[in-house]
């Protein structure tokens, strides 16, 4: 039994007051022996001015045990409204303390979801960094391959350009001059192509780099709510600074939900990892292209490096040839020469004996009379003469077609010479200008955008 209960049953409530009405004439207090008998009327009348607006001494009991009724209804009010108090203070209490504990559980289970996603944030900054590091160098390296470019397509540019100043036949769309041709094209179609994937990993980095402001924006808010929280975490009822908020216990408009909080940071990040994941594939596609237009421009040098050694190697036999044949029509036009002084000489030799034989038909021609006789003689120095003529109408025409072989040998001589000449100018320009022109072509190493 409790305190209060033991003390409401030793103190029981005053009984009210017994009495009789009046004009009975017995009147009993609590407590007191009964009066019988009847007051005189005289002593009524001679009283009645006293009694007016007066209480009996019934009433005076009863007035006091009423107070004292009343008094103790009040106190044991009382002690039951201190005891519930004391009971609701406790429980109040205790409850408050129940549920700062568990607000204070809650705040730490709420900083290890902040600090999880923080984490994860984090890592997702680190690893988008990283990426949009490494495609930068990427980037860098088609860059450097761009500029790699711009050599190849000088030299193949300055071939054809130094190829066109061959001369005469020599001035022929050779298998070199398509392989140069072709490798400009195809230096052209490359920087075409590193342009396009420059702008593309323009483009990416620019979106890994929203993806990352997205994420430390994030992660600021994260920084942010968990300093709140933690300060939240940390706040006891001793502490000094605290004081009242009026009207901060509501719901804002516009909060969101645990859900739609973590998805949030879960979206972000997924869009990092789609972003970094595009950022790789981009990566792996600017390594090929690298190695493609590289290995292109390579193959393509090398083919047209293959096909002027080959023409070179075609100008300096034909050159060779050339000298050879010009050594041998200089040989044949020294004895042509040789050989039209000896016709000239014949035919002058031939000037004595037409002399002679001339001279004698002359002297025999004044024979006097009978003497003039067509003696064989005669016929035979008639002859003679006509025979001489023969052989110099031979020789002249010997030495007349000797003559116009020599201005044909001097001629093809001529062109013999003209035609050495534009051979070597041919092989001057092929080997002097083209091919060691083409000895600073980048290598494959440099054409991938390596330094």
């Amino acid at each position: 039994m409790s305190a209060a209960a033991t003390l409401r049953s030793r103190e029981q409530p005053p009984q009210p007051p017994m009495y009789s009405a009046p004009g009975t004439g017995s009147v009993q207090l609590a407590g007191e022996t009964t009066y019988h008998g009847n007051v005189g009327n005289d002593m009524g009348i001679a009283t009645m001015g006293y009694r007016s607006q007066k209480y009996t001494p019934p009433e005076w009991h009863e007035s006091n045990y009423a107070k004292y009724y009343q008094s103790f209804v009040d106190r044991d009010s009382s002690e039951r409204s201190r005891h519930e108090a004391k009971r609701t203070i406790n429980e109040t209490e205790a409850q408050t303390n129940k549920t700062q504990s568990d607000v204070t559980d809650e705040l730490q289970k709420r900083l290890q979801d902040i600090n999880f996603w923080k984490f994860e944030l984090n890592r997702e900054i680190d690893d988008t960094i990283e990426e949009t590091d490494i495609l930068l160098d990427q980037k860098k390296r088609l860059e450097n391959a761009l500029r790699a470019t711009e050599i190849p397509l000088h030299i193949a540019t300055d071939n054809l350009n130094c190829r066109q100043r061959r001369q005469g036949v020599d001035l022929v769309q050779d298998e070199p001059e398509l392989s140069l041709l072709k490798e400009v094209e195809i230096i052209n179609n490359v920087q075409d192509l590193l342009r396009k994937t420059i702008e593309q990993a323009d483009k990416q980095v620019k979106r890994n780099r929203d993806a990352k402001q997205d994420l430390e924006m994030d992660w600021s808010d994260k920084v942010e709510a968990e300093e709140i929280d933690s300060k939240c975490g940390v706040l006891r009822n001793f502490h000094t600074n605290k004081q009242f908020h009026a009207g901060a216990a509501k719901f804002e408009e516009i909060q969101s939900t645990p859900e739609s909080w973590a998805q949030f940071s879960h979206d972000n990040i997924a869009r990092a990892e789609h972003e970094r994941m595009a950022s790789i594939q981009l990566r792996t596609l600017i390594d090929n292209v690298l190695q493609d237009t590289s290995r292109d421009m390579r193959e393509q040098a090398d083919a047209a490096e293959t096909s002027l050694a080959k023409r070179l190697d075609e100008e300096e036999d034909a050159k060779a040839k050339l000298e050879d044949n010009l050594k041998k029509t200089c040989d044949e036009i020294a004895t042509l020469e040789k050989n039209i002084r000896d016709v000239k000489q014949a035919i002058k030799d031939k000037e004595n004996p037409m002399k002679v034989a001339q001279t004698r038909l002359y002297h025999r021609a004044n024979r006097p009379g009978v003497e003039l006789c067509r003696d064989p003689v005669q016929y035979k120095l008639v002859g003679e003469v006509q025979e001489i003529g023969q052989s110099v109408d031979a020789l002249m025409q010997k030495l007349n077609d000797d003559e116009n072989a020599l201005k044909n040998l001097q001629d093809t001589r001529l062109a013999l010479e003209k035609e050495i000449n534009i051979k070597k100018n041919s092989i001057f320009i092929d080997r002097d200008k083209v091919l060691s022109h083409r000895t600073r072509y980048p290598t494959s190493t440099k054409l991938q955008g390596y330094q």
